[in-house]
């Protein structure tokens, strides 16, 4: 028996060993007892992952793909499965620290990326495989093309480091781009605590109009009076590191 890709699922099975022990080395598997790996498919990760110590989990919600594990990895039980990743609340974890792998479903790429921010207090590390732009815009740095709301979000939790590109010829089918594998590890800035929800306004609403200064890009936020002569009004989002995003949103609350 094998698994059939999807498309409406995204899948691209990975079919290289050698890659494939690559993504499960760059966890630490430090710190942390629990590890879910998202969109399991054939095993590929999978079989690397049992080798260790740690209790796996597996989020999938295709059915031959669940079949598939059960009957191919003995260690692979209904227990093992916890649904849809996009879904979780993580009460499975009884509030443990549980790391993420994967090689994700291109079409959720950033929806993954944001749950793992929504749950960063039981998330210290993640590895995984995205769509090389996806995985490109999530390391990027100040004043770069790729820079923008999910770079900000992303490193105003984690420090995050782009491992490797990994070509279309390692994948059952081979999808159309490149792909990325990037790590992030938990590093809470200081400062960010009780700001989350305003953090992420200003940042977005910055950036939905990068070409524009932020004395007009966040008018829809109605900045407050003291704020409207500091030096960032005269800027674009794209100007600010993530520390000044980070600074600038305490101001903020402090002046409402």
């Amino acid at each position: 028996m094998s698994v059939k890709a999807k498309k409406h699922l995204g899948q691209h099975f990975l079919t290289d060993e050698n890659i494939a022990r690559k993504i499960v080395e760059g966890l630490s598997f430090e710190g942390y007892n629990k590890v879910m790996e998202v969109g399991p498919g054939m095993g590929v990760l999978t079989k690397y992952l049992l080798e260790k110590e740690q209790q796996i989990y597996l989020a999938e919600i295709d059915k031959e793909s669940i079949e598939y594990l059960k009957e191919n990895y003995s260690k692979v039980t209904e227990e093992t499965f916890v649904g849809d990743f996009l879904k979780q609340d993580f009460q499975f974890t009884n509030g443990e620290q549980i790391a993420i792998i994967g090689n994700f479903p291109y079409n959720i790429s950033s929806q993954i990326l944001f749950q793992i921010i929504d749950h960063y207090e039981l998330i210290p590390e993640m590895v995984g495989m995205f769509q090389k732009e996806v995985a490109e815009r999530t390391a990027a740095v100040p004043r770069t093309k790729d820079y923008g709301i999910l770079s900000v979000l992303i490193q105003a939790y984690y420090d995050t480091s782009y491992l490797f590109t990994v070509h279309e010829n390692v994948f059952n089918p081979p999808p159309k781009v490149k792909s990325g594998v990037i790590r992030i590890i938990r590093n809470p800035k200081e400062g960010l605590a009780g700001n989350e929800v305003l953090f992420k306004q200003i940042v977005k609403a910055g950036f939905n109009q990068r070409r524009k200064k932020l004395s007009n890009a966040l008018k829809i936020l109605n900045i407050p009076e003291a704020l409207k002569t500091h030096e960032f009004m005269d800027k674009r989002a794209e100007e600010l590191s993530v520390a000044d995003f980070i600074s600038f949103t305490q101001l903020w609350k402090e002046s409402v």
